[in-house]
C-alpha cells in the first residue's frame, strides 16, 4: 500500500502560480511512475504530467511550458509547479503513482483560477 497526501491547492488569479505537493508513504526509489491528473466538472480525468523513475517527463499539450513536475527524493515528495495559470486549469488535481503495476491515487486538491 502507498498513501499519498496532497497539498498546495487553492484559489489564484489568472496568470498566477501555485505549487502542488504530494508526499508518499513509500520511498520514491520504489515508485515506477509519479504524476498528476486533473478532473474538471463534467469532464474526464486527464493526465497533466508524469515522471518516471528514470527521470523521463511527459506533459499534456495544454500545460507544456507552464507546468513543471519534479521530485525530492529525500522527502519522498513529488511536486507540480504551475505558472501562468488559466481559467481552464481549474480542476481537482490528483496525485498518482504506479508501484509494480498497481495504481495509487491521492484524495485530490482543488485548484481554482479566477479571472
Amino acid at each position: 500500500q502507498v498513501q499519498l497526501v496532497e497539498s498546495g491547492g487553492g484559489l489564484v488569479q489568472t496568470g498566477g502560480s501555485l505549487k502542488l505537493s504530494c508526499a508518499t508513504s513509500r520511498s520514491i526509489f520504489s515508485i515506477d511512475v509519479m504524476g498528476w491528473y486533473r478532473q474538471a466538472p463534467g469532464k474526464q480525468r486527464e493526465l497533466v504530467a508524469s515522471l518516471t523513475s528514470g527521470g523521463r517527463t511527459n506533459y499534456a499539450d495544454s500545460v507544456k511550458g507552464r507546468f513543471t513536475i519534479s521530485r525530492d527524493n529525500a522527502k519522498n515528495t513529488v511536486y507540480l509547479q504551475m505558472n501562468s495559470l488559466k481559467s481552464e486549469d481549474t480542476a481537482v488535481y490528483y496525485c498518482h503513482v504506479v508501484v509494480h503495476w498497481v495504481d495509487y491515487w491521492g484524495q485530490g486538491t482543488q485548484v481554482t483560477v479566477s479571472s
